[in-house]
């Protein structure tokens, strides 16, 4: 009986150490991604996407809302830096609800948008078009 709550105690310390790990390491599967936005990889971002969802099984919208580059969004980065491939890219592979729902500031996209006199952007044009 002892042995079996020694083992026990053993396979549970060993499997919140590797979700530590696993949590770290999809951190730094992250950490270059503002780097990738501001620089319109569209390759690179695709990349980065595939392989976040195949070694974590998480979605852009899983994610994204966790991410901020100097305070903004991935989207409101893009837009900023004139990355429009990327941007229009992010707008295609997030639903429409999370496009539409407030970010942290409790503005929508939209509204940001509107605010800072961005309405001439691409990525506005594919937003509005999406949604």
């Amino acid at each position: 009986m002892l042995k079996v709550v020694k083992s026990s105690l053993v396979i549970a310390v060993a499997s919140l150490s590797f979700m530590g790990v696993a949590n770290a390491s999809i951190e730094d599967d992250l950490a270059n991604i503002c780097t990738i936005v501001q620089a319109d990889d569209k390759g690179e971002l695709r990349k980065k996407m595939r392989s976040v969802q195949s070694d974590y099984r998480l979605k852009l919208n899983d994610y994204y809302s966790g991410i901020t580059c100097g305070g903004n969004s991935l989207i409101r980065t893009a837009i900023l830096s004139n990355a429009i491939e990327v941007g229009t890219l992010m707008v295609k592979k997030m639903p429409k609800s999370d496009l539409a729902a407030p970010e942290k500031d409790g503005k929508t996209l939209q509204a940001w948008i509107n605010e800072k006199g961005l309405q001439d952007n691409p990525i506005h044009a594919a937003l509005v078009d999406r949604m």
